[in-house]
């Protein structure tokens, strides 16, 4: 491809919309242009590098017996009200203005329905179906690029079992087709136990890479590999301590003090001698939840606890359940429903609020002064604590997902009427599992891993182009005689091949472009070379540069791609 005829609009400066690397070098670099928050044009260079990602993952898709669809992105609400996912997707479900239909965020609805009526046989199955489809979700605040937009490009897979034993085996075939994508990309990558969300079902794993864009919270062992997301993450941390003796509860007055840091100054007293008070309403009852100290209720894992609707009480709800406002609240008096975090379990001799405002109730032995109390894991993992697998140290970052996999069980199967006949004549639902991946983001991730402060650094598999041939001085007749035979020779070869042709150019200006782009190998070709029958050969990921005799120049290539 000939730079002088491309449309590849580079740019020299930082972008003012954009913050982290691989949204402001996907812009300077020409791969994107933003039409609006969250909606972004692939241009030709940067759709180059999609269609690459696109041909890995088909490839290992119809390996593990994929079958690729193409459904439709506009879909009946109608369908989506059968399942319950409106109210779950909730405000990020794009709605079609005085019509019954949604723009699709996945697609378990549409496959369900497929499947129901023309699945009737346990000889049907299994089936697996997927598709590679443009998205949408109402993303309240679009950011970081194409990492978080409104439309975007996705992977989608689903499997259609008999039994569970069946979905066990799909969902293996899908986590080793997902690292093998992976790998094909170039990625550094882990794996995650994570929550399913509004997809539902009764595993999901995400494979995730480790970025201060990412927008989720990862626990992660280096010593065994343990990871999870920590919405779901488990740690072992100091427990609240059991005293040999239990004082019996008093009264404290402490005007002002509304934070646990505030109390522990207030009373110079330890963090793990408090219980940290939260109110939650569970289907429209109230619930008290108790933490150890600091730590914050994961409100993932409470909702898990409960099950059913599950919300933090309003502020002004506080004081007609308890008695008193946020930071006095505590579970002696406290008329409700009472968990807490296992931390706290046993714990005796502790600090929490009164249920009435600027007091605290000290001398607190849970198991005696709070019949009924129930302990759950509740609480969010923390950089520093111990791993529930080893004992090792706990890492705890932001990562970016570039992938998800659910066991969803019969949950669409069962909504949807998806139903077959065993070998015996009797009627089961299908069990499905649902396998995203986010094209966009595998290119967005790759770029944040693969980068410096002059521009990209392609690797051979997703590089849009092999070579970026760089004629120095175009209006050279040499030189630009011998680049247009290099350019037809090299492209013979097979090789694929970015021409910058462009005589109105300066050198240094084709060098920073040439570095931005970031092609894997760069062939220079300019007036003092070529008078020793040489170019120059520059490696983009070591910026090293050798000069290399015309006659070498294939085999110089051959052992470098």
């Amino acid at each position: 491809m000939r730079l002088s005829k491309s449309f590849v609009p580079t740019l020299k400066e930082v972008p003012s919309e954009a913050i982290i690397p691989s949204h402001i070098l996907m812009i300077r670099a020409g791969l994107v242009r933003q039409l609006s928050a969250g909606i972004y044009s692939w241009l030709p260079l940067g759709y180059k590098v999609i269609r690459k990602i696109m041909d890995i993952i088909r490839e290992e898709m119809d390996a593990i017996g994929g079958q690729e669809f193409l459904y439709p992105a506009l879909n009946p609400k109608e369908i989506w009200e059968q399942t319950g996912r409106v109210a779950a997707f909730g405000d990020t479900l794009f709605h079609i203005k005085n019509r019954d239909y949604v723009l699709a965020p996945t697609h378990e609805e549409i496959v369900a329905w497929h499947a129901q009526g023309a699945i009737t046989s346990y000889k049907d199955l299994p089936q697996m179906w997927y598709q590679i489809q443009t998205k949408f979700r109402n993303e309240p605040r679009p950011r970081s690029g194409v990492i978080r937009g409104r439309q975007f490009l996705m992977k989608d897979a689903y499997s259609l079992d008999k039994d569970f034993e069946g979905l066990d085996a799909s969902y293996a075939q899908q986590d080793k087709a997902y690292r093998k994508i992976f790998d094909r990309c170039g990625l550094k990558y882990f794996v995650v136990g994570a929550s399913s969300g509004a997809m539902g079902g009764s595993k999901s794993e995400e494979f995730m890479v480790k970025s201060d864009a990412g927008e989720d919270t990862v626990a992660y062992c280096e010593k065994c590999g343990y990871a999870a997301n920590v919405e779901v993450a488990q740690s072992i941390a100091e427990q609240g301590k059991h005293l040999a003796e239990s004082k019996n509860i008093f009264e404290i007055s402490t005007p002002n003090v509304k934070s646990i840091d505030e109390l522990c100054e207030f009373l110079k007293i330890h963090e793990h001698e408090t219980a940290k008070s939260r109110v939650y309403m569970h289907n429209d009852k109230p619930v008290l939840v108790l933490m150890l100290g600091n730590d914050e209720v994961n409100e993932t894992k409470l909702s898990s606890v409960l099950g059913g609707e599950v919300r933090p009480c309003h502020p002004e709800e506080l004081k007609e359940i308890s008695g008193a406002d946020a930071g006095s609240i505590g579970p002696i008096g406290f008329k409700h429903r009472i968990i807490a975090d296992n931390l706290l379990k046993d714990a005796n001799n502790l600090y929490s609020g009164a249920n009435k405002n600027d007091y605290h109730i000290g001398g607190i032995d849970l198991n005696r002064d709070v019949p009924g109390i129930e302990y759950f894991d509740l609480r969010i993992a923390e950089s520093g604590e111990k791993c529930v697998r080893c004992g090792s140290t706990l890492d705890v970052f932001k990562a970016i997902e570039l992938g998800h996999i659910f066991k969803l069980g019969t949950k669409y199967s069962d909504a949807l009427g998806v139903r077959f006949l065993d070998e015996n004549g009797k009627d089961h639902p299908v069990v499905m599992g649902s396998y995203g991946i986010g094209v966009d983001r595998v290119l967005a991730c790759f770029i944040e891993q693969n980068f410096d402060e002059k521009g990209l650094i392609w690797k051979k598999p997703l590089a849009p182009f092999d070579i970026q041939l760089v004629g120095l001085n175009m209006k050279n007749e040499i030189v630009s005689d011998t680049c247009d035979k290099l350019y037809m020779h090299l492209t013979e070869l097979g090789y694929d091949v970015l021409y910058d042709d462009r005589r109105d150019v300066s050198a240094g200006f084709k060098f920073n472009d040439a570095d931005l782009l970031g092609m894997p190998v760069q062939v220079v070709v300019g007036e003092k070379n070529l008078k020793e029958g040489k170019v120059e050969i520059k490696l983009r990921n070591t910026n090293e540069k050798q000069a290399i005799e015309l006659v070498h120049l294939h085999t110089k290539l051959k052992e470098l791609l």
